[in-house]
Parts: structure tokens; sequence; C-alpha cells
């Protein structure tokens, strides 16, 4: 049996992904606490030997508004809905570099051994939404990868879609502009279209993650399936939900449901994906980092009772590839 693999996948946005929730509504805190939880973050898996796939979106890569533009796509999403579009937002209220822009962590995360630095979209896209087109997609992809290549030397491999919007019409592009790994959802029902949410999915994803609601969401390395022309879907997990403040009975609970879903993985040789954003942790961030610490010390004790590994996104992909060759 093949040794448990733990997968780490990180929403990597700022205010990019959550423009159109919030608005300017925002305290300052809250992503100055998240620029700085990231070194903090990468400097944990460093020395625990971690590795995780930070899906950026594109337009962090940018140093300023100049640049932004430069490399900004001519043929912009047409949404049918425009308050869904960045570049609309930006026409209404501004770049504001302290969380629009983040070339600097970009940087840090390739520095850090076992990181992979994957796409979240140039413009955290939306691939489901009315108006928009597959042609504008591609174009969101090019202007990722051509960002990444001039200022970093990089060319993305894994992409994560916003929203965990995934229009399967549309991974032949993915493909084609270079992206080999998707992170997929959970398999579960209540993750199924996610851009139709509705009271029903969003009480049972909620209840999911405090106790087993619907199937086990860990798999084993053989269910990733290679399909012609398309890249590999690699399925989510488990998200890691922002702490509740003032509530730690639900923080414990959702904390032990992780810890029981990784014990089962590495026990049966599965794959454990978690995800999140790590401005999760920019309301809580003492608490939030004491919580990745009991994950990581939770890891390293499955690490040595039944071997289990750490994978990012791409590491993981290579050897589903690897395997399927050996078929």
């Amino acid at each position: 049996m093949s040794p448990g693999t733990f997968t780490i996948s990180l929403d990597f946005e700022l205010l990019w992904g959550i423009f159109d929730k919030i608005g300017t509504g925002y305290k300052p805190s809250y992503f100055l606490n998240t620029r700085q939880i990231v070194p903090i973050m990468l400097e944990k898996f460093a020395q625990a030997n971690i590795q995780a796939t930070w899906a950026t979106v594109g337009m962090l890569f940018a140093e300023n508004e100049e640049e932004w533009q430069s490399y900004s796509p001519k043929f912009l999403p047409s949404y049918r809905d425009r308050k869904y579009s960045a570049y609309e937002w930006v026409k209404k209220h501004g770049i504001r570099p302290e969380v629009h822009f983040a070339p600097e962590l970009i940087q840090q995360i390739l520095d850090t051994p076992g990181q992979e630095l994957g796409s979240h979209t140039f413009a955290h896209y939306y691939t489901l939404m009315r108006g928009q087109s597959p042609e504008q997609f591609r174009e969101d992809l090019k202007a990722t990868q051509k960002i990444s290549q001039d200022k970093f030397g990089v060319s993305l491999e894994s992409l994560v879609f916003p929203r965990n919007h995934i229009n399967e019409l549309y991974l032949g592009i993915c493909l084609e502009e270079g992206y080999k790994y998707v992170r997929g959802n959970p398999r579960n029902w209540f993750w199924q279209e996610t851009q139709h949410e509705n009271l029903s999915k969003k009480i049972f994803r909620s209840a999911d993650c405090f106790f087993q609601v619907g199937a086990k969401t860990s798999y084993p390395l053989e269910a990733v399936q290679e399909f012609e022309g398309e890249p590999l879907i690699i399925p989510a997990s488990r998200i890691l939900r922002p702490q509740q403040q003032h509530n730690m009975l639900m923080n414990k609970s959702r904390m032990a449901r992780i810890k029981r879903e990784m014990h089962y993985a590495a026990k049966h040789g599965e794959v454990y994906h978690l995800w999140w954003h790590p401005h999760n942790f920019g309301a809580s961030p003492e608490s939030s980092l004491a919580e990745l610490d009991e994950l990581i010390t939770h890891f390293t004790q499955l690490q040595a009772e039944y071997g289990m590994v750490s994978m990012n996104m791409r590491t993981l992909g290579e050897q589903v590839n690897k395997k399927q060759m050996q078929v």
C-alpha cells in the first residue's frame, strides 16, 4: 500500500478575492495581518518539510498600477453583472497597493523549499458567470503566465478556479495554456455547481465541517484519473474554515474533524487535500497560527506512525502520471 499523502493548496488573493462581496468595507488590519502571516506560514512549512501550492491571483504579481495595466489583457470579461469584474471595481474605487499587489511575498514563496507557485487566474475570473466567454478566459490565463514568466521566470502548472467555479468546457483551454493540474471540488453533492448556491448546500457544507454528513473526502491516488486533452483534476478534501471568534467549542470541533480525516487517510494510504485562504487568518492571526501548528504537529505524528508524505499539487500530479505510465 502506498503511504498516505497530505496536500495543501492555498488561494492567495488579498482583496482581489472578495472585492465583489465587501467592496471597500474591510478593516485595514485584516490584510495587513495577512501580509505578515504569509512569511510566518512559509517558515513553518519549511521547518516541517511541508509542501504547498500557492494558487495566486495574477494581479498580485504587479509592482504598481502602471505595471498592472500593462499586463492586463485587452479582451476583458464581459460579465452581465459587472460587479464581478475586478477591472470595473478599480474604475470605481481605484488601486490600493497594500491590498492589490504583493510581488515581494510571491518571491518569498518561490524562495521557500517545497512551495509551488500556482494560479488563481489573473483577475479572479469566474468561468460560470453569464456574459464572459472562452476567449476572454484564455486571455486571462495568458496574462497570468506572461507576468509570471517575465517577472519571476516561472511557468505556472497548477490552477485553482476562483470560488471553485469549475467550467468543464474550459478545461482544454487550461491545458493549452500550460496548466497541467487543476484543483477539483470534494465529490459530495453539496460541493457541486457552486455557482448555484442554495440554503441546503450551505447547511450541509457547514455541518460536514463538524461531523460526517457526506461520503469521506480522502481518496486513493488511483482515483485521480487522466483524460485526454484535459489537465489532471486533483480533488479537494476539506476547507479549513476561518475561526469562529469567541466560540472555542466550534473551533475545536472542526479541528478534530480534520485531524480524524487526516488520520484515516494516513492509515489507509489515501490523499487528503486541505485548502484555505491565507487571508482567513487575518481576523485572528495568533490563534489561527496556533491551529496551523496543531495541524503540522498532527501531520508529523502521522508521518512517523504511518509514513504519510507531504506533496503540493504539482508533486502529487507528477506522482499520478508516473503511476499511470507504469500500468
